[in-house]
């Protein structure tokens, strides 16, 4: 014995790591390939690392930020990875042609360069640069905008009665969750609070880019929410007219119970001038709402809001089926 152990050091490749990063989102490389519009063989040449079969490097760098942003991967990490890899495979495939060839006679040939030649090579420059962007506008035309949804995932479960929908989609595009307008930032992205129902939840998201060509996905969510019972199932005798207007306010509170139907309807909430919900409410959920002193509701479709306020069933905010903004319920309001 000298006193040494011998350990195994191992160090993932690019490839192995898009691998197992993948692997462990539990996902093919037909589902990557259809979100990012990666041809598959690229993806497969990637994880393989065959750099030699794939195209230019500018194409692949986009290849690795679009595979990365699948991924939730740092882009910038992977694309110095793949230079240094590349950069090692060319040094050992340089060396060994070296040595190969350095007994071969090398016969330069003359050239004189004119100023002929520089503009016919201008020329040809001009030409394929012109094609090149007719071919980008062709394929953006017949090609379906680019959608991903990072969260939540397919058939999930959530115990509370809310989610956020998080994805990444074209930032020129339009896009819609169940038919409901959405804003998308600068970097195509876009964050929408879900209010779901009690059950099973189907949350559509459409993206639509300036070609009409369009993009959906659809994602199942599973809400375990149990709605606590309403106000006005221990609500006090009608004929009590001051024991009504105090119902489900005990503690002389503002409360309110809103109710989309039919969904999907956009909505923010204010609680004494604080921001409390802003997002989406799907068919069928409910949500409650409290404040010490007011309640400001604002709606992107009044008729399809319903609000209890204090236990008092005061159906649709409005019967006209557009937008509504500034509804106020405080201690002072009368129904």
């Amino acid at each position: 014995m000298n006193g040494f152990t011998k350990k195994k050091v191992g160090t993932l490749t690019l490839g192995e790591k898009l691998k197992k990063l993948r692997e462990e989102r539990r996902v093919s490389l037909g589902e990557v390939s259809r979100c990012s519009r990666i041809k598959v063989e690229y993806l497969e040449y990637l994880e393989e690392g065959n750099y030699e079969k794939l195209p230019a490097d500018v194409y692949v760098k986009g290849f690795l930020r679009s595979y990365a942003e699948f991924l939730g991967a740092d882009e910038e990490a992977l694309i110095k990875f793949y230079e240094k890899e590349k950069g090692i495979k060319r040094n050992i495939r340089g060396s060994v042609d070296e040595g190969r060839d350095n007994v071969k006679a090398i016969n330069i040939s003359s050239f004189v360069l004119t100023p002929k030649k520089i503009f016919s090579v201008l020329g040809v420059i001009i030409i394929l640069s012109g094609f090149l962007y007719l071919y980008r506008q062709v394929n953006s035309f017949a090609s379906n905008p680019r959608l991903v949804v990072i969260s939540p995932r397919d058939n999930s479960e959530v115990d509370g009665n809310s989610v956020v929908l998080e994805g990444v989609t074209e930032k020129e595009a339009n896009l819609f969750i169940n038919d409901q307008p959405i804003l998308v930032n600068d970097e195509g992205k876009f964050r929408e609070e879900i209010t779901l129902q009690s059950g099973v939840n189907v949350i559509s998201v459409k993206s639509v880019n300036k070609f009409e060509k369009e993009a959906i996905e659809s994602v199942t969510v599973n809400s375990k929410y149990q709605a606590a019972d309403s106000p006005q199932d221990s609500s006090p005798d009608p004929e009590n007219k001051d024991g009504l207007e105090n119902a489900g306010n005990e503690n002389n509170e503002v409360q309110i119970e809103v109710r989309v139907d039919p969904g999907p309807v956009w909505l923010s909430i204010e609680s004494d001038d604080n921001l409390v919900f802003s997002g989406t409410m799907l068919t069928g959920a409910t949500q409650i709402f409290k404040a010490r002193e007011r309640i400001v509701v604002n709606s992107g479709r009044a008729n399809a809001t319903f609000v209890k306020f204090n236990g008092k069933d005061i159906g649709a905010l409005s019967q006209e089926a557009g937008a509504v903004r500034g509804v106020v319920f405080n201690k002072d309001t009368k129904y």
